[in-house]
């Protein structure tokens, strides 16, 4: 399998894990982002079956749409993906407190 095909796998299984999460069907989330909705549920099984690469504003929207970092989608350590994933959702405090805690392990 080459590189690009793994990155494009990488993609999609975080793009369907993501969506799932959320709850989102893939033709409401193809809608969300601005596709035609006759084609979207389609165009998004691409993306996830990693047939398609989408562009990189397409992935923007993706993220937008799913509150996440476009980050998310391109990070191949999977603890890290949900350490990203998280980070998101915290709050500003806790926000501080990770980086707080981040800057203490650099320092050890």
């Amino acid at each position: 399998m080459s590189k690009n095909a793994s990155k494009t796998n990488l993609f999609g299984r975080r793009l369907r894990e993501a969506r799932q999460q959320f709850g989102i069907p893939q033709d409401k989330l193809g809608v969300m982002i601005g596709l035609d909705e006759s084609c979207s549920s389609a165009r998004m099984s691409r993306y996830e079956n990693g047939i398609h690469e989408p562009p990189f504003k397409t992935i923007e929207k993706i993220a937008s749409a799913l509150k996440l970092p476009t980050a998310y989608f391109f990070c191949e350590d999977d603890r890290l993906a949900k350490i990203i994933n998280r980070y998101q959702f915290s709050s500003e405090q806790n926000r501080q407190l990770i980086a707080d805690f981040v800057d203490r392990l650099n320092s050890v």
